[in-house]
């Protein structure tokens, strides 16, 4: 998982979990205060990741019909269809409730700020290739993590041995791939 998504999810889960903390309701939130949350979720492209629930719903719901009942496959699909795009409209629904999440939890400053940012050279560039700098961190942290783990494995090791002598087996770093008191 990218680290724009991670952010995104966790600035997304935060805002939720302090949006139920907090009493105001939407009818507290000012308009202006309401666009500027719509403005930075939309900069963030923060529910796009939303965008497949109904159709897959749609989807699971026509192979479900379908494989129950194979002889209604023409009418299982008009009438799947045709009420999944009834069903389009409440997507709205998702964006002013995501608003007003994040407006409970943000100022309408700072989430004007945030939408800046986004829409920026930089942050377009953020959110384009956030990805690939985190898939390539996490190669690093890995490496890093290994090499840590081995010389501190090897570090123990020599100190054991010398302050137990010849009667302990000092600790030898684990192979790649292995941790330490694996068996094979």
């Amino acid at each position: 998982m990218s680290l724009v998504v991670r952010v995104r999810h966790l600035t997304f889960a935060a805002a939720t979990v302090l949006a139920l903390a907090l009493p105001a309701s939407a009818q507290d939130i000012a308009d202006s205060h309401l666009k500027a949350a719509r403005t930075a979720l939309d900069a963030l492209n923060a529910t796009d990741q939303f965008d497949v629930i109904l159709p897959q719903a749609a989807a699971a719901l026509k192979a479900e019909l379908i494989q129950k009942n194979p002889d209604l496959q023409q009418a299982i699909l008009k009438i799947v269809d045709e009420k999944t795009l009834a069903l389009v409209a409440r997507r709205a629904d998702l964006e002013k409730e995501a608003a007003t999440i994040y407006a409970r939890v943000f100022s309408e400053e700072e989430l004007t700020a945030v939408a800046a940012f986004y829409n920026s050279g930089p942050g377009k560039k953020l959110l384009t290739d956030g990805p690939i700098v985190t898939r390539e961190l996490l190669k690093a942290a890995e490496i890093w993590q290994r090499g840590v783990a081995r010389d501190l494995a090897q570090a123990v090791g020599e100190e054991l041995g010398k302050a137990m002598g010849a009667q302990a087996t000092p600790v030898s770093p684990a192979p790649e791939g292995e941790t330490q008191g694996s068996s094979n």
